[in-house]
Formats: structure tokens, sequence, C-alpha cells
């Protein structure tokens, strides 16, 4: 499945491609949300949790130009060529 076809998926349906499909690679806490970063074939994706509300807000696919991959890059080693 291609990240653009994922995108188009209701969140219900990316969650449940995410459990069977997705590789879990590590979490950061960002602002109010715990973000799980998920490996999805050749393409990283962000799953927003909100713990105040008890659910997940939303789905994104990594944006690697964004400050939040400094948060992944300290704990673990993204593939240079996402940069």
């Amino acid at each position: 499945m291609s990240a653009l076809d994922f995108m188009s998926l209701s969140l219900r349906e990316k969650i449940q491609i995410l459990y069977r499909e997705g590789t879990f690679m590590v979490a950061i806490r960002y602002y109010g949300y715990k973000v799980n970063l998920y490996l999805l074939n050749n393409y990283y994706v962000e799953v927003f949790y909100n713990h105040k509300l008890d659910k997940i807000e939303k789905i994104e696919l990594l944006k690697t130009s964004h400050s939040r991959v400094k948060f992944y890059t300290d704990q673990i080693s993204l593939p240079s060529n996402l940069f």
C-alpha cells in the first residue's frame, strides 16, 4: 500500500492497518500528545494520542522537515535518505 493510499483511508482503517502491518519504532511526548512513530512499508507514520481525551486524534505521514524529527533522532537512527 502506498503512502497516498494509506492517507486516503479513514482513521479507523489506518489504525487497523498499522496494528496489523506497521512496525512500532519509538514514542515521544509532544505538547499534549504521545506520538508513536511506525514504519509501514517504506514510509513513516505518526500517531497522535491525546491522553486527556483517551483517543487517537490524528495519523499523519512523518514530515522530515518538521522540528519534531529531532525528538525521534535523539532516540533512534532514521535512514539518511529521509532528509
